[in-house]
């Protein structure tokens, strides 16, 4: 069996194209527990995601988690599931397809725009396959996590990576790091928690609650923590909010071991105990709602608050496919495509340059 992937057909005079590649972390392709077992395995076998010695990891994974996990995962994705599928795919769909359409109208020059999970479907993989079945040469990784983590965004290009270790034919490859602090990025945050006001009026706190990591990361040189908290003070400076009006929390904590604080589940409880009569709880960390965002924040943090004595609860949803957010991202895909693309571009002039390759490559050929 071969080691390498085999290249698609190429013919001298085929227009190379620019791709976007939009990495995220992926999703079970049911909410089943059949579905779940393998899509857990591929995620939690990830050393980035844990960073446990490998042989008592395998019997913990294999010889516990992996027997009871799936089915309650799969009660907890069916709570969320949609007509259209795991909202998360369902919206990172929408945000390729728009994207699409916004650059468009931004660049002259050929490219193309695909989804590539880190785990399941679909696939890093297969994403790349497509990009370079249409003869994509240079390749933007956008990695969907405003905040740079090990266990997210290097995770995902380390996926990319590894299809590239079985590429003959490797593209050119540019990597977007974080956008954490990035104007669009704030602004789309703004304007999406000041729609929810202008709706549903103002909450006595606002909690922003950012996805947990062991906080040995961050004593290990992860500069994740440090960026969940920029982002938290550009977006409370955007809606001119002073530190009593809002709060940082982390959410997800798995296992014994310390992670980043404070805990959310510790901060609504406290909330709920003080009688607050309403408070509003965004995610800045997520693009797409997802079962985190759907099930662990907006269903369990609403009754841990609420079963606590606190009043109302709202649940501020992610950016999803906004406008807002789609400025956003093709703001920073144009600057990370700085020098690739064109806005000057002439399909006719690229045309007669396409079949004047190919003749010489003919002329070559007969000699």
């Amino acid at each position: 069996m071969a080691y390498f992937n085999p290249e698609p057909k190429y013919e001298h005079g085929d227009q190379l194209k620019v791709g976007i590649l939009l990495a995220n972390l992926g999703t079970p392709d049911a909410p089943t527990a059949q579905a779940l077992r393998p899509y857990l395995r591929q995620f939690l076998s990830d050393r980035r995601v844990v960073e446990i010695p490998r042989l008592v990891w395998w019997f913990i994974l294999n010889g516990i988690i992996l027997a009871i996990r799936p089915k309650k995962s799969a009660e907890k994705y069916a709570s969320v599931w949609t007509s259209e599928g795991s909202p998360l795919l369902v919206h990172a769909k929408k945000q390729a397809l728009l994207l699409r359409g916004f650059l468009a109208q931004k660049i002259q020059s050929p490219f193309t725009v695909e989804l590539g999970m880190s785990y399941g479907n679909p696939s890093m993989e297969s994403a790349i396959q497509k990009l370079k079945a249409q003869h994509c040469d240079r390749i933007l990784v956008f990695p969907l996590y405003p905040q740079y983590a090990a266990s997210s965004t290097a995770s995902a290009l380390d996926a990319v990576w590894r299809v590239l270790l079985k590429t003959r034919n490797m593209p050119a490859i540019r990597t977007i790091k974080h956008y954490h602090d990035h104007p669009a990025y704030i602004e789309a945050l703004a304007q999406s928690v000041r729609e929810h006001w202008r709706i549903n009026g103002k909450p006595n706190k606002l909690v922003m609650s950012f996805h947990g990591v062991p906080k040995f990361h961050l004593l290990k040189g992860d500069m994740y923590h440090c960026e969940c908290h920029k982002t938290a003070r550009l977006l409370a400076e955007a809606l001119g909010l002073n530190q009593d009006q809002y709060v940082i929390a982390f959410q997800s904590r798995f296992g014994k071991q310390e992670w980043l604080k404070p805990y959310l589940a510790n901060i609504l409880e406290s909330l709920g105990k003080s009688k607050v009569n309403r408070i509003d709880v965004i995610c800045p960390g997520f693009s797409s709602d997802c079962l985190e965002t759907l099930e662990e924040i907006a269903m369990e943090g609403k009754h841990i608050f609420q079963s606590n004595g606190g009043g109302e609860y709202h649940y501020i949803p992610a950016l999803n496919e906004s406008e807002a957010w789609i400025h956003a991202m093709t703001a920073i895909t144009l600057e990370n495509l700085h020098g690739w693309v064109s806005t000057d571009w002439d399909a006719n002039q690229a045309k007669k340059d396409a079949e004047m390759t190919k003749l010489r490559a003919q002329g070559l050929a007969n000699n």
